[in-house]
């Protein structure tokens, strides 16, 4: 039997541990019940930029009440990225519905010639007959019952993840359908044009939304975050010098590439400014990647 070479540590031995590293504890009550309710390790991940590898202690000044005002702003963002990027997903459902009936066949999803990768396409059209058969709503079973188990498009995608939503459009032929689908997702160039995304374009930013989401609806931290996927940006979003990773800046332009409409986008902005405001001098702008010109790539 494998054992775990770190001692395990109640709270009382968690809370020693913070002090014995120099940070500042205004309140052991306060402490002992953030450490109940949200956790040793999950708090962890917001010490890491206050912390002195060196030193092996937290730097001066270093209070918990900044780190559990950090988890507290992280909590609302990871909210509001969470319902902006659901009309994403909602609208997207929709779209794609529209782009593939193009083709005037409800049971698309059945025809591997409309999609590029043939080995890809059974992977995925495999993921979601599996997905049909955990469904217990009442669209299914309507069709099961009625329709001898034949699920059209706009029923399908309904019960389809993000991810394999993501999937799916990822491996359309560049044809109609596709057309369809990215010409809602147009944007200007640096000469004012208006232009459809590319195949590679349109789907970086649908991947990334989707990751953000899953993130979100897993309440994983979001502040001060490398993420593994890369949106391509626009022209008019291209920074001067080229970020070392991606941060959630980026997973943002992402959503507004793919907002469902502007009166939703401008909304989310607005909701955006005030949660900065609100909690203005606990996070740290670069640690979300925000260049000093954030807010101007923000507007439409």
């Amino acid at each position: 039997m494998n054992t775990y070479p770190k001692q395990i540590l109640d709270i009382h031995q968690q809370i020693q541990t913070y002090i014995n590293a120099g940070m500042i504890v205004p309140s052991i009550q306060e402490m002992e019940e953030a450490l109940k309710s949200v956790g040793y390790y999950r708090l962890r991940g917001y010490c890491f930029h206050l912390y002195d590898n060196q030193a092996k202690k937290y730097k001066p000044g270093t209070s918990f009440t900044n780190v559990l005002n950090l988890y507290r702003f992280d909590a609302e963002l990871s909210h509001l990225l969470f319902s902006f990027a659901t009309s994403i997903e909602v609208a997207l459902r929709a779209r794609l519905t529209e782009a593939l009936l193009v083709h005037q066949d409800a049971l698309i999803l059945g025809d591997p010639s409309v999609f590029s990768d043939t080995s890809l396409y059974w992977k995925n059209y495999g993921v979601i007959c599996a997905e049909i058969a955990r469904s217990n709503d009442v669209f299914i079973k309507h069709n099961f019952q009625r329709h001898h188990g034949a699920i059209p498009i706009w029923a399908a995608v309904e019960i389809m993840s993000f991810g394999t939503l993501s999937k799916l459009i990822k491996n359309m032929n560049v044809g109609p359908a596709f057309a369809v689908l990215a010409g809602y997702y147009g944007y200007k160039t640096p000469k004012g044009n208006r232009i459809v995304p590319s195949k590679d374009m349109l789907t970086s930013w649908i991947q990334a939304v989707s990751v953000l989401r899953n993130m979100c609806a897993h309440n994983s931290r979001i502040y001060n975050r490398t993420f593994n996927t890369a949106p391509k940006l626009i022209a008019l979003d291209q920074p001067a010098a080229k970020p070392q990773y991606t941060g959630i800046y980026e997973m943002i332009l992402a959503m507004k590439y793919l907002r469902p409409s502007d009166d939703g986008w401008k909304q989310f902005v607005v909701d955006l400014n005030a949660l900065l405001s609100k909690y203005h001098g606990v996070y740290e702008l670069k640690r979300m990647n925000f260049p000093t010109d954030w807010a101007a790539h923000f507007q439409l």
